[in-house]
């Protein structure tokens, strides 16, 4: 399992990303062969060792064999690449994809109608194909970026000159952490589009032990700045504290709500736990104009924020939802049915540094025993948590010997 981290801090093109690829270790003949599946005898892919502000770089070079026309539709160019072979293929129509989406937004016109101009010219194939092509080479199964560098300034483009970032930039970076970083036109929409789709998510560098290191040039030399991009190749590191609690990433999905009647609050947190959050609570707020109000809080892991956005926007008035980047430890868990005067209880168990650190009884198995039995449900909790500690499970002692779990 190799992950792929991206850094974009001084910009990224499609032939920034894939000299950096290359550079990585990457194989020049099997990713010119992924490029031949799409456009045979039109491309020669070369690569050079340059310097940029002193430091040492791989700078891809597409050379054209053959004419270029004007503009390929977006069916076009899917039609392209149906024969590379999977993971290739579904990682360039994935980019592809989203260059017509942005573009379509942008132009105001179905995706499906869009004219791809400098984005669909065979360099840009060529860098899609090929950075998709080095990915596979290179066994990477996870990608992450940093913070991108989109530039400031104008540029001349197909319609004239545009002001930087231009507008498919601009779309393609939405959700990113993005600066200016410096003149001129830092990131294209190429670069941007692959970062937009084989990126997970916009991270500074995660733990991980790194076994490649890849630094691709861009085609200026600027005074002072770098022009690369650098990219850093290896094997996530999984955060474990002594305690035995495991770390992950995860994300708090937030949103400040005012007008939902508070009677539905305690199913729209149900609905979200049901639909795959870790956790969901409410937080009593004063808004402005000394409104009352909640901040409904939804703690995810990042693969499933689109989800539970979207549950949010469906069970609630909201009209906007922020999210915030967390680090989460939790520790080892596991649950157990026992016996409570002759029906199941479940009981939860939490771990740490292998001994049981807490125990409770899950509350919906508690209500449901209670009512059969015609009982409090403070009765069947204290019934419960005793039958918990007679099977062994005490907060401080070793896990029972004959559990096997």
């Amino acid at each position: 399992m190799k992950h792929l981290w991206i850094d974009p801090s001084a910009g990224v093109a499609g032939d920034m990303l894939l000299g950096a690829l290359l550079d990585a270790g990457a194989e020049l003949s099997l990713v010119q062969s992924a490029i031949d599946t799409v456009v045979a005898q039109s491309i020669s892919l070369r690569v050079e060792s340059v310097t940029r502000a002193g430091q040492r770089a791989t700078k891809a070079h597409v050379e054209l064999l053959a004419p270029d026309p004007p503009h390929r539709t977006w069916s076009a160019v899917r039609g392209m690449l149906d024969g590379l072979r999977e993971p290739i293929r579904d990682r360039a129509l994935a980019v592809f994809a989203k260059l017509a989406a942005a573009e379509g937004r942008v132009h105001g016109i179905d995706p499906g109608q869009v004219h791809f101009h400098e984005v669909g010219a065979l360099d840009s194939i060529a860098d899609v194909v090929g950075v998709c092509a080095a990915l596979d080479d290179l066994g990477v199964t996870s990608v992450s970026a940093g913070p991108v560098a989109l530039g400031s300034g104008r540029v001349r483009a197909a319609h004239g000159t545009m002001p930087v970032p231009v507008p498919a930039v601009a779309e393609l970076a939405l959700g990113w952490r993005v600066s200016a970083g410096g003149e001129g036109e830092l990131t294209t929409p190429t670069g941007m589009a692959l970062l937009a789709a084989l990126a997970d998510r916009c991270e500074d560098l995660p733990p991980m032990v790194i076994a490649h290191v890849g630094i691709g040039a861009g085609t200026r030399e600027v005074v002072g700045r770098a022009n690369v991009t650098r990219v850093m190749v290896g094997e996530l590191v999984e955060r474990r504290p002594t305690d035995g609690a495991v770390g992950s990433a995860a994300l708090i999905l937030q949103a400040n709500v005012d007008d939902l009647d508070p009677r539905l609050w305690p199913d729209v947190l149900h609905q979200l736990l049901v639909s795959g959050a870790d956790d969901a609570w409410l937080t009593p707020i004063l808004m402005k104009k000394g409104r009352p109000a909640h901040t409904l809080n939804v703690l995810c892991d990042p693969g499933r924020a689109d989800l539970l956005r979207n549950r949010i926007f469906d069970l609630t008035s909201t009209i906007g939802v922020r999210h915030l980047e967390v680090g989460k430890f939790a520790l080892p868990r596991l649950t157990t049915d026992l016996d409570v005067e002759g029906g199941p209880v479940t009981i939860k168990v939490a771990l740490r540094g292998g001994v049981v650190s807490q125990v409770s009884a899950e509350f919906d198995t508690v209500a449901a025993r209670a009512a059969e039995l015609g009982r409090s449900q403070q009765e069947v909790m204290v019934l419960s948590l005793m039958a918990a500690r007679a099977a062994g499970w005490v907060a401080g002692e070793p896990v029972p010997g004959d559990h096997d779990g």
